[in-house]
């Protein structure tokens, strides 16, 4: 059930997952081109001991350039659900608006990643209920004058239909070598009657695999193979023309990429912004 017959075009967008993997200056540097080649949004991943925590690093990114900034995305499960919102509040309120809070049930093996850090292992049916307590807590702590968007990734059914019920942008969690027919029915089936932004994660670019977006164990032959959304070419007219076939087939309009393909990607970016 789409329960959007009539689907609205939305203009494109794009985000880059861009986690801290250098020093920092050579970080800031890489924002600042980022800023200059058309993309919306800086965005970091959530994951404990990979690099420092989204919050302080987004707060920081948000003085380096005057993007959008976002976390891709919050596992709630290692989050307390009224310190999160807190933490997603106050990048709004310090980035003048400028935030979305992206959250999710976390990565698959979460479970270990809980065991390790000595955090109870909620389960799974349980999860999106931790993720509607972040949300319920952050329009408490918003208020009426401000309304920091939240993106959801979602894979179940319970998930969704939490997604359909709050969230401002949507991501489907889905197999990377899921076909495109199969992830075309993902999506229609989604109950999108209050029309959220529709969000594209493309870890994968020609033969390039996006840190912190896929394993580093990813066949690329086999994404490509399967004509699966999770890839795009290379080729910058070819990508071109693929982003929108799928906005008009499907109606993914944000699409997010990695920090190390954003520059051979930033002719495409800067064509389609905002179009």
């Amino acid at each position: 059930m789409t329960g959007n017959p009539t689907r609205e075009i939305r203009p494109l967008r794009f985000g880059v997952l861009a986690p801290i993997t250098t020093d920092i200056p050579t970080w800031h540097d890489q924002l600042r081109g980022l800023a200059d080649s058309g993309y919306s949004t800086i965005l970091m991943p959530d994951v404990p001991q990979w690099q420092p925590a989204p919050g302080p690093a987004l707060a920081m990114a948000a003085t380096i350039t005057d993007l959008r900034v976002g976390t891709w995305v919050y596992a709630s499960p290692v989050r307390p659900a009224w310190i999160t919102a807190w933490e997603a509040h106050s990048l709004s309120v310090l980035t003048d608006g400028r935030f979305d809070m992206g959250i999710g049930t976390g990565r698959p093996g979460i479970a270990d990643q809980l065991r390790e850090l000595g955090l109870p292992d909620t389960p799974v049916s349980q999860r999106s209920n931790q993720v509607r307590d972040v949300v319920v807590a952050l329009r408490d702590l918003d208020g009426p004058d401000l309304h920091t968007p939240v993106v959801m990734a979602v894979g179940g059914p319970k998930a969704q239909a939490l997604a359909a019920e709050l969230a401002d942008t949507v991501t489907f969690v889905m197999p990377q070598t899921e076909t495109r027919a199969a992830t075309m029915q993902r999506v229609q089936r989604f109950d999108n009657r209050r029309g959220a932004e529709l969000a594209l994660h493309v870890p994968v670019i020609g033969d390039s695999v996006a840190a912190f977006m896929a394993g580093p164990d990813t066949d690329t032959t086999a994404v490509r193979a399967a004509d699966s959304l999770a890839f795009l070419p290379s080729d910058p007219s070819a990508a071109a023309e693929e982003i929108q076939r799928r906005r008009e087939e499907i109606g993914f309009s944000y699409f997010v990429f990695g920090a190390d393909v954003a520059g051979a990607l930033a002719p495409v970016v800067a064509e389609l912004a905002g179009r």
